[in-house]
């Protein structure tokens, strides 16, 4: 092959990795998402069905859970021993999801999400968080549990909450 086949297909080759380089991050992306969507609606099932391992198996070593009352800020280990006793005695909760937003780093090791869920007991909350990836696998760093309050009933909703928060006093 002359010098220039071999410059050539050099250049061809550099090309195509260049190309392929360029093209992993998309294809990465909607696989990516769709594993994150997959530990949420496993976090979600493992709940419903009591499963404390299940449950407690996405969240990372130092993850966080926020719940819809101002003291519920856990950690894992401290969110754990409050379920525990639930799940033993079959009481578990169930969220459905339906909707989901999910975004994710440049790199593809972290993601934001919320999403809708439907409950039984409360009707409609939001659920937003964030989760990264070590090691192959997606780990829950924050998880945040919240109500939604239609705008137009707030103010009749902070009255409430500012009237219990004087007998409580």
């Amino acid at each position: 092959m002359s010098a220039q086949g071999v410059v050539s297909t050099r250049f061809l080759a550099l090309g195509a990795l260049a190309l392929g380089a360029c093209a992993a991050p998309r294809e990465r992306g909607p696989a990516r998402s769709a594993e994150v969507g997959e530990v949420l609606d496993a976090f979600h099932q493992a709940a419903s069905k009591c499963d404390l391992e299940g449950y407690f198996r996405h969240f990372s070593a130092r993850g966080v859970f926020l719940g819809t009352d101002a003291t519920e800020h856990w950690t894992r280990e401290e969110f754990r021993a409050f379920c525990a006793p639930y799940f033993a005695r079959g009481q578990g909760w169930t969220y459905t999801p339906t909707q989901r937003t999910l975004s994710l780093s440049e790199a593809g090791d972290v993601a934001w999400f919320d999403e809708l869920l439907h409950n039984e007991k409360y009707g409609e909350v939001r659920g937003s968080g964030v989760l990264v990836r070590r090691g192959g696998a997606w780990w829950i760093e924050q998880y945040v549990m919240s109500f939604t309050v239609p705008n137009e009933l707030a103010g009749r909703w902070l009255e409430v909450r500012r009237a219990a928060a004087e007998t409580s006093r």
